[in-house]
C-alpha cells in the first residue's frame, strides 16, 4: 500500500518521504518498506536530488515502531511466520542503507519515534528532535530484543547510558535523546515545519557543498533544548550499576543501592522477560566492538530466533492485543534461563 508512504521533489532537489498512516502512529509495514528501499536508491543516483527529508504524518509522531498486530500473526501461521521474517530483512537492509547513504538526510523526530522509527532515522547525517519528542527502544516491553543495530548506536551512549535505556525500555526526551547521541539538533514544533519550508527555498546545487550549505540552515532555526537532561545526573549511578557483565549482578548492585532511583529500576528489570533481558545483555556486551552491519546481522538472526519464541507472542498479548499487562512468560526468574539457553539465539533458528 504505497498510498501509506508518500514521495515528493521539490524544484530544487529536496525530495521527502512521509510516514502515512497517522492513526497508527505511522507505524511501518513491509508494503511500506519496499517502495522506500526502491526511492533511495533512485534518488541517490539523481543528479537532481540534492537531498533527503524523512518526516511522518500527522502531529503525533514520525513512527512507533514496526506494524506489531502483524507480526504477532505469526504464532500460529507458518507462512505469515515467512511474512514477519521479509519484514526483518527488508527493514534491515533499509537501515543499515541509511548509514551508507551518500546523501544528506536529515530525519524529523518530531513526537513519538520508537523502534522501527529510530531504526529508519538513526543513520542520518541530521535528526532533529523538537519539544515533543518521545523517543524509545520498547521492544524489552514485548519480549522482543531492542533491534534495529541498537548494540551498535546505544553503545555510543555516554558511560553504560545505552544499557539502561535497552534493558529499561525507557522513554526520552529530547534533552536525553542528544544526551545518548541518537540526534544532532533540537528545534521548536512551531519552527520545524518553516525550516522544512525553506530547505525548499535554498538553491541546493550551487559550487557551495550541500553539507555546508544545510548546516548554516539548520543553525538558523535549531535552538537549546528547553527541557533539562534526565540522565545526565544519573549517568554516575547508571555507570556504578549497568557495568556488569551479568543481569544478576546488575539487580544484586540495585538491590544495595536503597535510592529511588534503584528501587524502581529493579523493579522495572524484573518486569521483563528474562530471556529477554540476558540475551539483550549480551547482544550489547558482543556489539562493542562490532560494525554497525555485523550488528545488523546479529540482529537478524536473534528476530528470527524470538519470532520463533513464545515470549515475544505473550508479551505482545499482554501488551499490545487482549492489553492486560500481565505476561506469562515462559522463564519465572533469571536463573531458570541457562548460559545454553542464551547462545542458542545467536545460532540462526536454534532457539
Amino acid at each position: 500500500m504505497t498510498e501509506h508512504v508518500l514521495f515528493s521533489v521539490s524544484e530544487n532537489g529536496v525530495a521527502t518521504i512521509t510516514l502515512n498512516r497517522p492513526k497508527a502512529l505511522n507505524s511501518l509495514s513491509y508494503d511500506m518498506l519496499q517502495p522506500i528501499g526502491q526511492k533511495l536508491k533512485e534518488w541517490e543516483h539523481d543528479e537532481r536530488i540534492a537531498l533527503i527529508v524523512l518526516k511522518g504524518a500527522g502531529t503525533k509522531g514520525f513512527c512507533a515502531g514496526g506494524d506489531i498486530k502483524t507480526l504477532y500473526e505469526a504464532r500460529s501461521n507458518e507462512v505469515a511466520l515467512q511474512h514477519a521474517e521479509r519484514f526483518f530483512e527488508e527493514e534491515y537492509e533499509i537501515d543499515t542503507y541509511i548509514y551508507q547513504y551518500t546523501k544528506p538526510i536529515i530525519a524529523c523526530l518530531d513526537g513519538i519515534v520508537m523502534g522501527g522509527g529510530v531504526g529508519l532515522t538513526n543513520g542520518a547525517k541530521y535528526r532533529i528532535v523538537t519539544e515533543r519528542t518521545k523517543w524509545a527502544m520498547p521492544e524489552m516491553n514485548i519480549g522482543f530484543f531492542p533491534d534495529v543495530g541498537a548494540a551498535y548506536f546505544l553503545n555510543k551512549a555516554p558511560g553504560y547510558t545505552g544499557r539502561f535505556v535497552a534493558l529499561t525500555a525507557s522513554i526520552l526526551k529530547a534533552s536525553d535523546v542528544l544526551f545518548i547521541n541518537a540526534a544532532d539538533y533540537f528545534m521548536t514544533s512551531d519552527s520545524l515545519p518553516e525550516f522544512l519550508t525553506e530547505l525548499e527555498s535554498v538553491n541546493w546545487h550551487k559550487e557551495v557543498d550541500v553539507h555546508t550549505n544545510l548546516k548554516e540552515v539548520i543553525r538558523t532555526f535549531a535552538t537549546a533544548p528547553n527541557l533539562e537532561s534526565e540522565l545526565t545526573p544519573s549517568l554516575e549511578v547508571i555507570n556504578s550499576h549497568f557495568a556488569y557483565d551479568t543481569i544478576e549482578e546488575i539487580i544484586h548492585s540495585l538491590e544495595k543501592d536503597e535510592s529511588s532511583f534503584a528501587l524502581k529500576t529493579k523493579e522495572t528489570l524484573l518486569s521483563k522477560s528474562p530471556i529477554s533481558l540476558k540475551v539483550t545483555l549480551k547482544q550489547f556486551i558482543d556489539g562493542q566492538d562490532k560494525s554497525v552491519e555485523e550488528c545488523f546481522a546479529t540482529d537478524l538472526i536473534l528476530a528470527k530466533n524470538f519470532m520463533r519464541h513464545e515470549d515475544f507472542f505473550e508479551g505482545v498479548r499482554s501488551v499490545v492485543v487482549d492489553k492486560d499487562q500481565n505476561p506469562n512468560y515462559k522463564y519465572k526468574q533469571l536463573s531458570d534461563v541457562s548460559e545454553e539457553d542464551v547462545n542458542r539465539f545467536f545460532n540462526l533458528l536454534n532457539a
